[in-house]
């Protein structure tokens, strides 16, 4: 009897985490859907971007290593590394749904980025495709698979905390270098975690997962 509650205790936590990630992902994705509408084919910033951009400027004047400085973390010589950690932390212990979501979580997120949504939308910072920023879903990826495979209760609070002060940093930089408007960052950021969530989703789902998870 107590085997059969404890059992079933954990079956409900692990519905609620699946749950709460559907959630999570279903308002990524709009997000991302209604930023991407509103902007597609623009060339220019909108009134909330312009009204960001010109603050950030005004504040930011002269501070080109300050900005580079903010926007190192999203670069690959920081997050591949980042990556290869955490992928053998899953290898060394076993997790091979841990290891999966490492793998395949911040490639996919990108991959999709890359290929779809930006064709797919249209929007242009000078001569490049802007929106979603492809530095910021690399960046914001990785630091929610870190917050998924962190210790609940402390050490993930301090992930999500980390993870949203490095972006907003990296959102700073971007803008005032001139890479990308601040709505490219916001929508890149919906989306990365939308595309590990719903991953992370998936493979509790798979069959054995209550098992790993006790």
């Amino acid at each position: 009897m107590i085997y059969h509650t404890t059992t079933n205790c954990r079956c409900s936590t692990r519905l609620h985490r699946v749950v709460r990630s559907s959630s999570a992902v279903v308002a990524g994705l709009i997000v991302t859907l209604l930023l991407g509408i509103v902007y597609a084919g623009d060339r220019g910033p909108g009134p909330f971007d312009q009204s960001i951009m010109s603050r950030i400027e005004e504040s930011t004047a002269n501070q080109d290593t300050l900005l580079r400085l903010l926007v190192l973390p999203t670069e690959p010589i920081v997050l591949l590394p980042l990556l290869a950690v955490l992928a053998l932390t899953a290898l060394l212990g076993r997790g091979k749904r841990e290891l999966a979501l490492v793998l395949a979580g911040p490639a996919v997120a990108v991959a999709l980025n890359t290929w779809l949504l930006k064709p797919a939308f249209g929007r242009y910072f000078d001569d490049h495709l802007a929106y979603p920023s492809g530095h910021a879903v690399s960046l914001v990826a990785v630091f929610t698979v870190l917050a998924v495979l962190a210790r609940p209760g402390v050490a993930t609070r301090l992930v999500v905390g980390i993870g949203v002060l490095l972006t907003l940093g990296a959102g700073v930089g971007m803008a005032a270098l001139g890479y990308h408007y601040p709505t490219d960052v916001l929508g890149a950021a919906a989306f990365a975690i939308a595309v590990v969530l719903g991953i992370a989703a998936g493979l509790e789902r798979l069959p054995g997962a209550e098992k790993s998870a006790r």
